[in-house]
């Protein structure tokens, strides 16, 4: 069957032969794919800097942000019927006994660094026609979502931040209301950094969530992104208006700051301006490169004598997952020409190499099996 792949060895991207997977294990799924979204590790993966082929193989198939239909199902299957709608997960467990955070099905926090990746370390990923997965690591997609349900990886980004925020800023009564039990950001504000997808979808969780959410982003207005931030009640604010020292001039204090860039100098810049007890959440992964000068002395004054947590977040659990199906479902409800505006585009997978090898345009374009 087709698949899009990866030869770091001859350096080629492209169309590949794959051979068509089938059921191993008794808990085990078969998927038809439907939609695989591009983001900006397929293209670094492109590029060669990392992402490692599965032992034995020559090629990795690329692909992490998938949604699929079950086609098969295996004899110990116990939530997942054939026609539902599934989205995978990412990361896999390590096999280190004294992994904890492993044996406790929280791989994201994996300790040994030994745990593989769904096309991007060392397993082949899901930007193919069709694939295997354990039931474990599948989020069951409810039908009204299904043209929106490609978002949910990236998504779980935020709802992982967010969750940690939650917890870090439990040493404060930072919070002061509540929603049926849960914290609100209401009171709060938030700041998103960058208006690509993880942006845009950290705005949607942090306003959904209550917060005052303000994205700065370098394009300058009027642009298609800043419309989707508008709509959601959000405030859009460009560097070429406002140099970052000014922020709070706007925003006032800045409790939160969900940075989704990925350029360390612009990070650190808005690091200094967190607000005294704020939380910051670090998601982008600067590529290799030449080290930034920053001030480091008042940096950690900045942290100690202002009480502020500084977090990092990747890939996600599965408590993520399904904190994402409620936000889209939320979003869906109450902004759905917004959120329908994240995927610019759905394309063959013809388009592939133009798609992940070609300046990136758009928010997030899909590559549809459909």
């Amino acid at each position: 069957m087709k698949a899009v792949g990866v030869t770091p060895n001859q350096r080629e991207v492209g169309i590949i032969e794959h051979s068509a997977p089938e059921l191993q294990q008794d808990d085990e799924v078969r998927i038809r794919t439907l939609d695989v979204g591009i983001c900006g590790t397929d293209r670094e993966i492109c590029t060669f800097v990392y992402g490692d082929p599965p032992a034995g193989s020559n090629y990795l198939v690329l692909g992490h942000e998938a949604m699929g239909e079950v086609v098969e199902v295996g004899s110990e299957v116990e939530h997942l019927k054939v026609g539902d709608f599934v989205v995978p997960s990412v990361r896999r467990p390590c096999s280190d006994e004294n992994c904890l955070p492993c044996r406790e099905d929280l791989q994201d926090f994996c300790s040994t660094g030994a745990y593989v990746e769904r096309g991007i370390k060392e397993c082949h990923g899901f930007m193919t026609e069709s694939f295997v997965e354990r039931e474990r690591f599948l989020t069951y997609v409810p039908p009204e979502l299904r043209n929106l349900a490609v978002l949910m990886e990236p998504l779980t980004i935020a709802e992982k931040g967010l969750a940690q925020a939650w917890d870090a800023q439990s040493r404060l009564p930072w919070v002061r209301h509540h929603a049926n039990g849960k914290p609100t950001g209401k009171g709060l504000n938030a700041v998103i950094l960058g208006a690509g997808p993880i942006g845009i979808l950290g705005a949607m969780t942090m306003k959904a969530a209550g917060f005052e959410t303000y994205v700065y982003n370098r394009s300058p207005l009027p642009n298609p992104k800043a419309e989707i931030v508008e709509a959601i009640g959000a405030k859009y604010i460009s560097s070429n208006d406002v140099a970052f020292k000014d922020l709070p001039d706007l925003v006032g204090s800045i409790d939160l700051v969900y940075e989704a860039i990925g350029i360390s100098s612009v990070a650190f810049d808005v690091l200094s301006i967190l607000g005294v007890n704020g939380v910051y959440i670090f998601t982008g992964i600067p590529a290799p490169g030449d080290s930034i000068p920053v001030d480091a002395n008042q940096l950690m004054r900045n942290v100690v004598l202002g009480n502020q947590a500084v977090i990092g977040t990747v890939n996600a659990d599965d408590a993520s997952f399904k904190a994402a199906i409620k936000d889209l479902a939320y979003f869906k409800k109450h902004w759905p020409e917004a959120i329908e505006a994240v995927i610019t585009r759905r394309y063959p997978i013809d388009s592939c190499r133009e798609l992940l090898l070609d300046r990136a345009t758009g928010i997030k374009n899909v590559i549809s099996f459909d």
